[in-house]
Parts: structure tokens; C-alpha cells; sequence
């Protein structure tokens, strides 16, 4: 049995969500503020029998999961700015050779070194489209401690599901707070692993998706021999320029998802049965928007509040359903150009009534500021 009720801190919850997921391979180089996740793994990853490595740098940390992931073992790793920034190309690699592994964000103020130990969520266009080329991938963001611990198993889940890498978009004030936190016990949260060949070794083609569009995946070390690339490939994982080819495997990557898209789309409402205003919320934000609704009904106002629990992709119809009948949304997020609100806009329309709610000094938006906007 667990021990009940502890007070822990997000980065501690997301290393313990990893192993309870199954993880058993890390490898990174600490960064603030996600040092603490390597630091757990270090202490943890041993006692399971499983693999903490701390790597040269993040260039090298994202290739020593892929790999480790193509040899069959769960694998995760953890950065923030800089670091997200040194893994855009290796990530790109593992979209394209839909290889199952977690990266753990933990956002911090920017650009470059920045504000190091301060919050922001500026990260979410560098999230999605960080990379070059046609690509898509899921991007989970957390607003508590429970979350970090859950939304971490379910990023395992989604990656090994649907073969493809995911982004716990965490931000510093989920991180680095604590809260009272009872771990679930085993078999109580799904655990899913990666579909594996059956079939005649010297037949498999690793890229050759069954009837619900995921190939199965083999190990390295297996009976089964094949080739992952990061070159043009077709379903035998060789080198394939052929246009016809090429079509058929970007719309693969994107399709794989868009059609599981009510399973990966996650989110949460909060008193948004008879609301007249709508506040869309995501990560730490949530936390002050939840706050300031509460305060808003006190004094006669209909406010209700989105999480946006999955931030990519973007939670287009649940958006425009829930803002259909509202006078007003309001959005608040930490960074300057209101990269959610940009795509609540797109959603809505350029007529639609958004009041955005900024904060890009490294401190928190405070539901004071969120209940201006709202009474605004």
C-alpha cells in the first residue's frame, strides 16, 4: 500500500506518474524548473530496475529516448526553454518515425535564458509548431498536482497508443507547488502499452498501420529486424521519395490522430450551465480563472470557466460549443501575444468578443485581473 495523503510537489508527481505509467528509461540534463524530475528519477528509476541517465546536454537526451524507446523500454525526458529549444530536431525525428516517447516542458520566462526560475507559458506555437515540415503530435497541460501525476500517465498512454511523441506542457507554478496528493494505487489509472508484431518476422514493415491506423511496433534486440529513418520512408521504414508515397505518410501522421481526436481532445467545465461569460483557461491560469468565477457569482455575474487539458490539438469544437451562447470570452495566459487566445480567436472568428488577459513579467496572473477583464 501507499502511503496516504502526502504533500508533494508537480515535478515530484509527474516522475512518480511516469513510473506508475511504466516508464523505465530517463535520461536528461537538469534545467530550472524542471531539475527536480531528473533529481526524483535518479532515486527512483533504480529501485524498479529501470535507467536514469544524465546526459551531456538536451541534443543528447532526446536522442538517448528515442533510442531507448525503438529498443522497447517506456522513455521519457524533462526540459525547459533552452533546452525544449536544442530538441526541436531529434523530436522531429521521432514524429517522423512515430516513435512513442514523453518530454516533459516545464515552462519558464523567456526568450533565451530569460527569467529562469519564473513562470510563463509562452511555449505553446514552439510546442506545435517548433519543428519544420508537416507534423502533428498531443501536448497535455497540467493545473495541479493530481494532474501532473495523471495527465502523465495518460501522455504515456496516448504515446504508446498511437505511436507518436507527447508533450506534458507543464508551466513553473504547477511544478514547483505543492499540494496533498494520494497516489492511485496500481491497476486503478490505466496503464496501455505499445501494440507489438505477431506475425512472421521476415514479413513486418514497421510503418504498416492495422485497420484502426497504428502500425505495430517491434523492439530492437527482437527476432524482428527493421529500419527507422528520418528520410522519406514508406511502410518496409526504407527511403521512398515517391510522391505518392510522401502524400500517403504526412497524411498518415496527421490522420492517425485526427481520427482518435475525441479520445486524445481533453477537457474540463466548470459552472458553465447558465453562464454569460466564458473564461478559457489552461495550466496555472486555471487556477485564477476558477477563482474569479467563483467571486464573479458572488456579485451576480454567470461566469464559467474551459480547461483546456489538451492544448494540441486545440480543442476547436469544444470551444466554439461552449462560447455559441456567451456575451463574452476571456482568456488569460502567461505571454505577450496571447498564443491561445490567437487560436480561440481563429475558432471563434475575427467578430468574436475575446478579452485577453497578459502577464509576461515571470509572475502569475492573479484572479483580480481575471475578474477586471470579466467586469471590464
Amino acid at each position: 500500500m501507499f502511503e496516504k495523503a502526502r504533500l508533494i510537489q508537480g515535478n515530484q508527481a509527474i516522475a512518480e506518474g511516469a513510473l506508475y505509467a511504466g516508464a523505465r528509461f530517463y535520461a536528461g540534463y537538469p534545467i530550472t524548473p524542471s531539475s527536480e524530475i531528473a533529481e526524483e528519477c535518479s532515486k527512483l528509476m533504480p529501485k524498479v530496475g529501470g535507467v536514469f541517465l544524465q546526459m551531456e546536454d538536451e541534443i543528447a537526451s532526446i536522442g538517448a529516448i528515442v533510442g531507448a524507446s525503438l529498443a522497447g523500454a517506456k522513455s521519457f525526458t524533462a526540459t525547459s526553454g533552452p533546452g525544449f529549444s536544442l530538441m526541436q530536431e531529434n523530436l522531429g525525428m521521432a514524429i517522423f518515425g512515430e516513435v512513442p516517447c514523453v518530454i516533459i516542458n516545464v515552462q519558464r520566462s523567456g526568450p533565451s535564458t530569460g527569467l529562469a526560475t519564473k513562470p510563463a507559458q509562452s511555449d505553446v506555437m514552439q510546442i506545435r509548431w517548433g519543428r519544420h515540415g508537416d507534423q502533428s503530435l498531443i501536448a497535455l497541460s497540467p493545473a495541479s498536482v493530481r494532474e501532473c501525476f495523471e495527465l502523465t500517465v495518460k501522455a504515456f498512454n496516448m504515446a504508446e497508443k498511437y505511436r507518436v511523441p507527447v508533450i506534458l506542457a507543464a508551466d513553473e507554478v504547477v511544478a514547483h507547488m505543492r499540494e496533498n496528493f494520494v497516489q492511485p494505487e496500481p491497476g486503478e489509472l490505466e496503464v496501455i502499452d505499445r501494440k507489438k508484431p505477431r506475425g512472421n518476422p521476415e514479413k513486418y514493415k514497421p510503418f504498416a498501420p492495422d485497420e484502426d491506423g497504428i502500425a505495430p511496433l517491434a523492439s530492437y534486440g527482437s527476432d524482428y529486424v527493421f529500419h527507422v529513418t528520418s528520410s522519406m520512408h514508406g511502410q518496409e521504414g526504407v527511403s521512398n521519395n515517391n510522391p505518392t508515397n510522401a502524400a500517403w505518410k504526412i497524411a498518415h501522421m496527421h490522420q492517425k490522430l485526427d481520427r482518435n481526436r475525441d479520445e486524445i481532445v481533453l477537457t474540463k467545465t466548470f459552472d458553465v450551465e447558465d453562464m454569460d461569460v466564458l473564461v478559457v483557461a489552461f495550466g496555472a491560469t486555471t487556477r485564477a480563472a476558477r477563482a474569479a468565477a467563483a467571486e464573479a457569482r458572488r456579485s451576480g455575474i454567470k461566469v464559467g470557466v474551459l480547461q483546456l487539458v489538451t492544448i494540441w490539438p486545440f480543442p476547436d469544437q469544444e470551444v466554439a460549443q461552449l462560447a455559441r451562447s456567451v456575451r463574452r470570452v476571456v482568456v488569460p495566459e502567461m505571454n505577450y501575444s496571447g498564443q491561445i487566445a490567437g487560436e480561440v480567436q481563429r475558432v471563434l472568428g475575427s467578430d468574436a468578443e475575446i478579452k485577453r488577459v497578459f502577464r509576461f513579467n515571470g509572475t502569475i496572473i492573479t484572479p483580480a485581473e481575471v475578474l477586471n477583464a470579466i467586469k471590464d
